[in-house]
Parts: C-alpha cells; structure tokens; sequence
C-alpha cells in the first residue's frame, strides 16, 4: 500500500506539469522600421547598389533568407500627403526616397513592405491634416497604396488631445477604397496603428483603437504596433511588463482602457542604442527577443481573444534612424541578433495569413 502511493506521488505531479504547460504559438511577424540613411526622411533617391550594400542583411541573414517579413518605411509627412506635394525631397506626398524600386527590393525577397505617416517628429502634422480633411487624407493614403503595392500604418503620437473624430474619418475613408481583409492577401489592404508601449503613452489612442478597430468580433484594422518605449526596458520584466499592460486593459482608468487580444499586437525592441548597436541587432543568446520569447508565444488572453501568443516583434529601426548615431549598416549589420532570431523563430517567408482571435 506504501510503495502504490509513493508511486502516485511521483507520476501525478509529472503529468500535471505537462499537462498546464502553455502551448506556443509560432511567430507571425517579425519586421522592422526602416529609416533610410537620413534619420527617417527618405529624402533622396537611393542608389540601389548603395542601399542593397546597406541593407542586405535584411533580404539575407546569411543563409540566404531574409531575416524579417515586414518592412515599414518611415515616415510620411501627413500634411503633404493630404496636399499630394511635390518638391525637391516629395513626390505627390511620399518622400521621394519611398520608390518603387525600395518596395520592390524586398518584396521582390518575398518581405512585405508598409509606409508608415507621421511619427514623434510629424505629430504637429498629423494634427493639421485631420483637422483640415481627413476623408482626403485616407484617400491620398489608400490611393499610394495601391500604387506601390504596399499596406499602410498610422502613426499618430498625440498623446494629450488626440482628434479622434478625424482619424476615425480618415480610417473609414481609407476602409472605403481598401475594406478590412482577413486574408492578407493584399498589401494595400493591411492597415495598422502604432500604440505606446504600454497604455500609459498614447491612452486615449489605446482606449478608441481597441474598443472601435482592433476588437476580434468585427476587426477594422489588422493589428496595433506596441512600440518601444523612450529607451530599451532594462529587463525582461519590463518589456513584459509593458506589453501586459494592452493585455490586460486599464480597469483603473477614467475612462477605462480595455484589454486587447495578445493576436492583435506585436511588442518592439531597439535594434540600435546611441553609439553602439544593441545585443537585439548583433547577439541574438543576449537579446530581449530571445529571453522575452516565451511571453510573446505563450501570453494568455484577459479578457479579449481566445490564442495565447503575441503576434510577434517589430525593431527599431533599420540602417539610420538618427544620423548623431549608429546605423545598422556594415559592420553592424543585425544578421547575428535579428537573423539569428529569424531562424530560431523559424519565422514565415512570406508572412502568411494572421490569427483573427
């Protein structure tokens, strides 16, 4: 009788670890920002010669494969898009830089390219341009789409009085010449949105995009961007801690932030830090996409969504996003960090069709 429950002792337990073990969900988007050579204004024409040795190691992790799925050209001023500008670094709105032979050199790899309008620094713009004709602005945007085969991501960093009215225009304009698809089968179709990197920076754009577009029952936009916060978290705890925060929503606030299914956002980590490149571009057994890996493929849903699992990570940001520091050009390419993370993720070439749930 001993020796029978000495055994149920040691096999019951084994079988109950096993059994609560969270299941892993395969990575779905592992992009990154792309800024040019000129801090994020992609104000000339590139040499393709000259961007190809730039930029390489995103179509090729030395193995022959890319190492990221998504590219996102950044940043289109909104208020010249609104007007289609055409000056000496614009073409019809777009910088100039944003051509078709930069789109087709990565999809051309089979990686899926996206512009993104606004960012920190066209904030100001963002502001004029839907207070001006929104409606204009989501067409102008649907309408590059289209034309360079390419999705769209809103950046709006109005985190005090965001107009909500006018995004909301300028969403249901753009949804009116691309509408919402599942599939993901075309570019021009996938339009997303950047979050803070927790709730507490961009709130009451977290609030309105997760209650109006990100919801999994009727979905507007494809998915939301948690971006990096001022600078790399310090600790695995941190980046987690951040992220938890779309999770599990914002009961406490007036008004509330509800929480936000882990299938409808990726979290991001810098690829370069001031002078130095970071471990996430050039060590990948060092980095934060290695050691917050577990979270993002198994975090469960509280309150919104049914898959465990994050949709994936976006890094910040591709060869020069500031020209006072590095650039994640040769030597300091990022196959080591984001390649090797590529192949360990076994990361999708092409990205295939998204979790809805």
């Amino acid at each position: 009788m001993v020796k029978k429950l000495l055994l149920a002792l040691v096999f019951v337990p084994a079988f109950t670890c096993l059994s609560l073990a969270a299941a892993q969900t395969p990575i779905e988007i592992y992009g990154a920002w792309h800024c040019s050579n000129d801090g994020c204004a992609w104000s000339t024409v590139r040499d393709m010669t000259d961007f190809d040795t730039k930029n390489h190691w995103l179509i090729d992790r030395g193995n022959g494969l890319p190492s990221v799925n998504l590219v996102i050209l950044s940043f289109v001023q909104p208020m010249k898009l609104l007007n289609q500008t055409t000056d000496s670094q614009t073409l019809n709105g777009v910088p100039v830089g944003m051509n078709q032979a930069v789109v087709n050199y990565f999809t051309g790899h089979n990686v899926r390219v996206m512009l993104s309008i606004g960012g920190i620094t066209y904030t100001t713009f963002w502001d004029q341009a839907l207070a001006a004709n929104p409606t204009q602005l989501g067409v102008n945007a649907a309408a590059v789409a289209k034309s360079l085969g390419v999705g769209i991501e809103i950046d709006y960093e109005n985190s005090s009085s965001p107009n909500l009215t006018g995004l909301q225009a300028f969403v249901n304009a753009y949804c009116s010449q691309l509408p919402y698809d599942a599939t993901g089968a075309n570019p021009a179709a996938r339009l997303t949105i950047d979050l803070g990197a927790g709730d507490r920076f961009l709130t009451a754009i977290s609030r309105y995009a997760t209650t109006n577009w990100l919801n999994t029952s009727n979905p507007v936009l494809d998915y939301a961007n948690a971006m990096v916060p001022n600078k790399q978290p310090s600790s695995v705890s941190s980046a987690e801690g951040n992220w938890l925060e779309h999770i599990n929503g914002e009961p406490q606030f007036a008004p509330p932030v509800p929480p936000l299914a882990p299938a409808k956002f990726t979290g991001s980590l810098y690829i370069v830090t001031g002078h130095n490149p970071a471990p996430e571009c050039t060590m990948f057994s060092s980095s934060l996409e290695n050691s917050t890996g577990n979270f993002v493929q198994t975090v469960a849903p509280n309150g919104a969504g049914t898959t465990n699992g994050m949709l994936g990570y976006m890094f910040w940001a591709a060869e020069c996003p500031s020209t006072r520091n590095v650039c994640t050009t040769p030597p300091n390419t990022c196959q080591g960090g984001v390649g090797a993370g590529a192949t360990t993720y076994n990361i999708s070439i092409p990205m295939t069709a998204l979790r809805q749930q």
